[in-house]
């Protein structure tokens, strides 16, 4: 049945609110990845550098929790609504990162908060796609799904290149490892102040849909099942166990790849210009996919983007002669990942929902993403134990496997919905 439609202007608030939330938790995903070492210094003697519960478990956490809580997350998202399931990441996260801050000077306290925020995550990052459905057109919703991962990527770039601008990092300076106090702090009232905005001006959806289609969906279970009897879908799993994967591990050990390549200080530059990429794709590449009505196209360009990206951050050291070049090498080529892998999320996402339908927006994306966290948290326990001795060849298998996605994508069918979008335009 054809409904009547309008386009509500209060769609941009709500996506507002939702970024804010968005950016205020991925912040506090990465607060000690981009200080790692400084941190050590900090946090002497509170922890076993030895164990997996050391200063790379913080970011490990986001991932390992997510395993668990992905599928409630989801379930409560298409079962009670966006208000519902968004609200409760934005208090649990509001609350944790103000402890967070309170407690900064305890490894322990950290550790305890920063549970809390990994269970709020979920209920946030999975409703990308349900926020971009219940409140935009067909027309926008790669955009408004673009936009959600800018967040995302602003939060990151936060964490990674503003952070050593508040800690002490350099080696050789009487204040390095100091400063964690008050940045956490500053980080635990940003959040607090951004899950207030979300409860308060996020609503369910507006009087009247914002597209003609009739959005009826499946129960969840019968929505996973259905999920799993999709070809596509099962080859965007496979693609976001790669491509996720590897962001993932990367923006955890990105201090950890900087010292393997020879940077002694911790700047975070590395994750910096990858998350200046991805900020700039995530704004282009998504729109350009709404106004061609063209998922798997794009799909395609930046799965072979990512190739050349990745392959100059594993081999920087080696054909860049000196550490500088060779630093000079890993920034263009973090860039150069950034812009490809990190556009595809969106793009990723949307095609999901759209080629998944009639199961749940939230559902096949946080399909997507426990995927791409079970590699992650893979990736980087192996990336860091043995004080990182397997460092380098986890990189050379990711340029492998960026090849494997690259095949992947192209046996992909494109999403029914934008081709009958592209027919009724012409």
């Amino acid at each position: 049945m054809q409904q009547h439609t309008n386009v509500y202007g209060y769609r941009w608030v709500v996506l507002t609110a939702f970024m804010l939330i968005t950016a205020a938790v991925q912040i506090q995903w990465l607060t000690h990845a981009s200080v790692a070492r400084a941190a050590a210094v900090f946090y002497a003697g509170q922890f076993n550098p030895e164990s997996i519960v050391n200063i790379d478990f913080f970011a490990m956490l986001y991932m390992l929790v997510y395993l668990v809580v992905c599928i409630p997350a989801s379930f409560i998202i298409d079962t009670y609504g966006i208000r519902i399931g968004i609200g409760i990441g934005a208090l649990l996260a509001g609350i944790c990162g103000l402890l967070k801050g309170i407690f900064a000077a305890s490894f322990t306290g950290v550790l305890i908060t920063q549970i809390g925020l990994s269970i709020a995550q979920p209920f946030i990052l999975n409703a990308v796609t349900a926020v971009s459905v219940r409140w935009f057109p067909l027309k926008e919703r790669g955009l408004a799904a673009g936009l959600s991962a800018l967040a995302q990527y602003l939060g990151i770039i936060i964490a990674m290149g503003v952070t050593p601008l508040l800690i002490g990092t350099n080696p050789g300076s009487p204040d390095y490892g100091t400063g964690f106090e008050a940045m956490l702090m500053l980080y635990g009232i940003i959040t607090l102040a951004s899950a207030a905005a979300a409860v308060i001006f996020i609503k369910e959806s507006p009087p009247t849909p914002p597209s003609g289609e009739e959005l009826t969906h499946k129960p969840f279970f019968e929505g996973v099942q259905f999920i799993f009897r999709k070809k596509d879908m099962i080859i965007m799993i496979f693609l976001f166990l790669i491509g996720l994967g590897i962001f993932n591990a990367i923006s955890s050990m990105v201090d950890s790849i900087a010292a393997d390549i020879g940077v002694k200080d911790s700047t975070g530059m590395i994750g910096v210009l990858m998350l200046a990429g991805g900020v700039t794709g995530a704004v282009i590449l998504p729109a350009l996919s709404d106004r061609f009505m063209r998922r798997k196209m794009f799909l395609v360009i930046c799965m072979a983007g990512m190739v050349p990206g990745i392959a100059g951050l594993t081999y920087a050291g080696r054909i860049g002669g000196s550490p500088e070049t060779a630093y000079t090498i890993a920034l263009t080529a973090s860039f150069v990942m950034g812009f490809f892998v990190m556009s595809a999320g969106p793009i990723g996402f949307q095609y999901a929902a759209e080629v998944s339908y009639p199961a749940p927006e939230s559902t096949s994306q946080g399909l997507l993403l426990l995927a791409g966290q079970i590699t992650g948290l893979l990736f980087v326990a192996g990336m860091s134990v043995r004080d990182n001795a397997l460092l380098g060849g986890f990189m050379k298998a990711f340029t492998v496997l960026t090849v494997a996605a690259l095949i992947g994508v192209l046996l992909l069918k494109e999403s029914p919905m934008a081709l009958k979008q592209r027919k009724s335009t012409r």
